[in-house]
């Protein structure tokens, strides 16, 4: 088996922040939120990361050019998250391991829940592990679905789930271990069928599931990994919880 890969997803704009930065590159105590994302990646034992950068794609790659673990894919529509994933093809196509997909936005990452979720792939070879977070104010975000004997059976968004599903704490948060070779090929089964036309990441367990694979959710985030930056409050409290950690 290949040793971990990851993909970054880095191709949104930063209008949320005030600021024609894309989004990865705004910063937090001095550095830019993607440059966290790759440092807790390393430090759970990847070596290689694919990068997608959209908006003002130059700017990221000018950040990230003198990194050697780096390469980039190119999202030049923005058609979701599963769309950021299906333009890595090339990149990816030969890698017969893990992947580990996550969202660039994401200072707070921690690499001893990568490692976590990876370490459980080891063990198991899944088709695919969702890292999940016990939420203490989940409202927003996609509920994670067990059956009676607690295995994963779906992600709920909040807007579809009905009022019992709202009372579940445990959330998805857009980080993921898959075995690459079957993500691609659910990939191909991925689509844009829904109100906003796009391909979206969180319908690839459910394919996944009805191929009969074994899918997982593992509860290893912690509290602080909620925290991710669409605002510029959003940075503040980024900002705070990262001196709190460092003291």
């Amino acid at each position: 088996m290949d040793a971990p890969i990851a993909i970054v997803m880095a191709a949104g704009k930063g209008t949320r922040m005030k600021s024609d930065l894309p989004k990865v590159l705004c910063e937090a105590n001095g550095r830019p939120l993607v440059s966290y994302v790759l440092d807790a990646l390393r430090d759970a034992g990847v070596a290689s990361m694919v990068v997608v950068v959209g908006y003002k794609s130059e700017l990221v790659e000018a950040e990230l050019s003198n990194d050697p673990t780096v390469q980039f894919a190119y999202q030049t529509e923005q058609l979701g998250t599963g769309h950021a994933v299906m333009m890595c093809r090339e990149q990816i196509s030969g890698h017969d391991g893990p992947v580990v997909v996550v969202a660039g936005d994401s200072p707070m990452m921690q690499a001893t829940s990568i490692k976590a979720l990876l370490d459980e792939f080891e063990d198991s070879k899944p088709a695919c592990i969702l890292g999940t977070l016990i939420h203490d104010d989940p409202a927003g975000l996609g509920r994670i679905v067990r059956d009676a004997d607690g295995q994963f059976i779906g992600i709920v968004e909040h807007k579809d789930a009905t009022e019992a599903q709202r009372q579940i704490a445990e959330v998805n948060m857009s980080t993921y271990v898959f075995d690459c070779q079957k993500m691609l090929g659910a990939l191909d089964r991925l689509t844009d069928d829904n109100k906003q036309k796009e391909y979206y990441i969180t319908d690839l367990p459910g394919i996944l599931l009805g191929n009969n694979e074994d899918v997982r959710a593992l509860s290893v985030l912690k509290p602080v990994e909620a925290l991710s930056v669409n605002t510029v409050e959003h940075l503040a409290d980024v900002e705070r919880a990262m001196r709190d950690l460092a003291q």
